[in-house]
């Protein structure tokens, strides 16, 4: 059996890393691995390495050499052959997650790479981040709004800011995570175990 592939892309600091060690405990149950892209180093694939959430062998990394988008999207041969050889390494993997380098709001997932995508936003980066109607933002399956404590701060008013994003994207799904203390992860973890993996 095929291991279900999903991404995580967005831009640089909003945030992907840590959803994903929100989404490892959360998807307890599940066997899965990890694949980071990063545009010379390994830094986020050490990262995850380093938590303790997950085997180190079970985190892969990619080194983009160019624009993130490039690899996931445009030719993300690299990307498919690292996903190919951790499936070889870990039969009955059910589910594999990419992570993108951080990019901007054009980025998007090739459909030949992955099952379903989530496009990672922060409020951090501005409430006027949905009316710019990036491809990211208007494509994925699954947007996510984070950093959502940082709204006083920044001068966001959150629930425009989601209102906003839900019109954009015609009713389909945005959640609003905070992943340095949880908030919100669990209604992620939800969305994956109904669209992707198929458990109630």
């Amino acid at each position: 059996m095929t291991a279900a592939r999903i991404g995580i892309g967005g831009p640089v600091g909003c945030g992907k890393t840590a959803l994903i060690e929100r989404l490892i405990p959360g998807l307890a149950g599940v066997d899965l691995a990890v694949i980071t892209n990063d545009l010379v180093t390994q830094e986020d694939a050490e990262r995850i390495r380093r938590s303790g959430l997950i085997a180190p062998a079970r985190v892969g990394a990619v080194e983009a050499g160019a624009c993130p988008h490039t690899v996931i999207r445009e030719d993300p041969t690299l990307n498919m052959v690292a996903g190919d050889e951790m499936e070889a390494r870990f039969p009955g993997l059910q589910l594999l997650i990419y992570e993108s380098g951080g990019d901007n709001l054009a980025s998007t997932f090739s459909l030949d790479l992955v099952d379903w995508w989530i496009f990672v936003i922060d409020v951090a980066g501005g409430d006027d981040i949905p009316r710019k109607r990036g491809p990211g933002v208007l494509r994925c399956d699954l947007l996510v709004v984070n950093k959502i404590d940082l709204a006083p701060f920044v001068g966001v008013d959150l629930g425009n800011m989601l209102v906003e994003a839900r019109a954009v994207r015609d009713g389909r799904p945005v959640l609003a995570t905070n992943c340095r203390s949880g908030a919100g992860v669990d209604a992620v973890v939800a969305a994956i175990d109904a669209a992707v993996l198929f458990r109630t």
